[in-house]
């Protein structure tokens, strides 16, 4: 049954809704509507001029309408006056086909007729910084092997812990929060569920760990590489594929080797097929290819990859296979947009499926030390530009997300890397002032 948000509003004494979308730069948009108004904007969609955010449109376009996905609604733990709900872009009363959660919905549509539930879990990485975000915000995480400090921890319990609290109170089934590898960085683990279930919950984790930080005094950043030397924000996804009920999971097959079936492996195959092009999506920004292709960091590992390769339980590849019936890649970064990181599996592992995609053979040896050894595998993409040129060249991706949002992305991710190429820099100066 279809909620109403104006009885939702009135039952839960919601005054504002934000009606959000998320663009294919990862920005969250967003209006405040009152709760008096919020019928007509199920009805027709909150207006919004779509060149003023990241979208491949001009001033000339009609208005872009978002609306509002009544099945996502969510209200402010820490202001339970407003409630939060995903939003679907129109325009002209179509869909805009480049808008990323259109572009999600369009793929799980596409498993849906294939009989198939495609369910994820994501493993968000954050730093807490100072506010002006120049530092990590607690002076004393000095160790060079931080992961897992319990100190480190306890002394940004009261952040930690508030946003557990507010996971638990939305029925997230929250089950472990920990500091992760860098001085100043967490991670907070939730339970997987249907992709675009989990793909609003990350825009909403990462929209409430930055309100919860800065009510706290701090700012949290999911940036892939914000200090040289300390481990990047990741941001892994583990992937099953279920039948159309959600009750067998069609990856799992005791029999086989890591306990995945054919079809997983076909899916997987899909992954490994287009990993050097999905790397555009999964790592969209500059700053991404210092996390991915990193030295050595203080704690002695990057946990990020390097080539394209897979493996059982070992988290030196780009997808680990912990246990039967699911994957993990561990390709994404935390500036991946949580819609497209997403649609990118699905649009990868489907095309698997259909061309029974081989993921080629499995490696066992520690890639940070052995990696020489391991023949025919690719390299991950050194740069922007590199994944760029990736994904244009990987037809069959580019179709599977469809070709309004492929033209759409490589434009607007062309622009960013001219604009990086066209920044001068101190390093610049530094090294080749008295050339």
């Amino acid at each position: 049954m279809k909620t109403d948000l104006s009885t939702y509003a009135a039952e839960h004494g919601v005054k504002y809704f934000m009606i959000s979308y998320t663009d294919l730069f990862g920005c969250q948009r967003a209006k405040l509507v009152p709760a008096q108004a919020i019928g007509a904007m199920q009805r027709d969609g909150a207006g919004f001029a779509g060149f003023a955010t990241w979208l491949d449109l001009t001033p000339a376009h009609p208005d872009l309408f978002a609306m509002p996905d009544a099945a996502s609604v969510i209200r402010l733990p820490w202001k339970p006056d407003v409630a939060w709900v995903a939003a679907d872009c129109t325009m002209a009363d179509a869909p805009v086909d480049q808008a990323p959660r259109v572009v999600l919905k369009q793929l799980v549509a596409r498993a849906a007729a294939e009989g198939l539930r495609v369910k994820t879990g994501v493993e968000a990485e954050f730093f807490l910084l100072t506010a002006d975000g120049a530092a990590i915000s607690d002076h004393q995480d000095r160790a060079e092997k931080s992961c897992y400090d319990q100190q480190a921890l306890m002394r940004r319990y009261d952040v930690i812990a508030e946003i557990c609290d507010h996971m638990l109170a939305l029925g997230w089934g929250p089950y472990q929060n920990d500091h992760e590898d860098a001085n100043g960085q967490f991670e907070m683990n939730w339970e997987y569920d249907d992709a675009l279930a989990t793909a609003d919950k990350h825009a909403f984790f990462k929209f409430m760990v930055r309100s919860v930080a800065e009510r706290h005094g701090l700012r949290a950043t999911f940036m892939p590489k914000p200090f040289p030397g300390l481990t990047g924000n990741g941001c892994h996804c583990h992937v099953s594929v279920w039948n159309s009920a959600g009750t067998v999971n069609a990856f799992a097959d005791p029999e086989m080797p890591f306990g995945l079936s054919a079809r997983g492996r076909h899916f997987l195959g899909g992954i490994m097929r287009h990993a050097p092009a999905l790397a555009a999506i999964t790592n969209p920004t500059v700053n991404s290819y210092k996390r991915i292709n990193a030295p050595r960091t203080i704690s002695g590992a990057t946990w990020a990859p390097n080539a394209v390769t897979w493996t059982g339980n070992n988290r030196t590849h780009m997808v680990r296979v912990p246990g039967p019936g699911r994957f993990e890649l561990r390709l994404p970064d935390g500036a991946a947009n949580p819609y497209l990181l997403q649609a990118a599996i699905l649009a990868a592992g489907l095309d698997g499926l259909a061309h029974a995609a081989d993921p080629g053979p499995h490696s066992d040896v520690d890639m940070y030390r052995d990696g020489h050894t391991v023949s025919g595998a690719p390299r991950l993409p050194l740069n922007l530009l590199d994944a760029l040129r990736a994904f244009e060249a990987d037809e069959a991706l580019r179709v599977n997300l469809g070709g309004a949002f492929s033209s759409a992305y490589l434009k607007l991710k062309q622009g960013e890397w001219d604009s990086y190429c066209a920044h001068f820099t101190a390093w610049e100066r530094e090294t080749t002032l008295d050339v």
